[in-house]
């Protein structure tokens, strides 16, 4: 199980892995978890966003935008991938619309990143089933 915490200053959330290793840890948070996604808009753990979002095992960035808007490049994802999961969930809008570059996925397996892609409502399931089992980050295209 991935959860997070704070490091001994309070600054930002880490990454832990095991749940032994967890125990008699204070200030702790588990990973995001979507809990609304519509057509424009989702909420992850009680808070709203209406742009696209990566989000990490400890942390939710909705500033995120591809060089060619509808079309999803490896350049794209250096950022959100590090340190890298061991999954990336795609989101590519309700209807589907993002399209993902060919050379994307191999690029994912060249480093040892599962690609799972689908519409961003099958994506959010995704992504709710994996979170926490596994190091997982999603990029998700809210709108079309």
């Amino acid at each position: 199980m991935i959860r997070c915490r704070r490091g001994p200053t309070g600054g930002a959330l880490t990454e832990f892995g095991s749940q032994r290793a967890l125990q008699g840890v204070v200030g702790m948070a588990a990973v995001p978890r979507i809990e609304e996604y519509r057509f424009g808009h989702i909420t992850i753990d009680g808070r709203r966003y209406s742009d696209d979002v990566i989000i990490r095992p400890c942390s939710v960035d909705d500033s995120w935008w591809r060089d060619e808007g509808h079309l999803l490049q490896t350049q794209d994802l250096a950022d959100a991938l590090a340190p890298p999961p061991e999954v990336l969930v795609v989101g590519t809008g309700a209807s589907g619309r993002l399209q993902i570059a060919d050379d994307v996925e191999d690029w994912l397996t060249e480093r040892g990143i599962e690609l799972v892609a689908a519409p961003t409502g099958e994506a959010v399931q995704r992504y709710n089933e994996l979170a926490g089992q596994r190091r997982t980050v999603a990029a998700l295209h809210l709108t079309c």
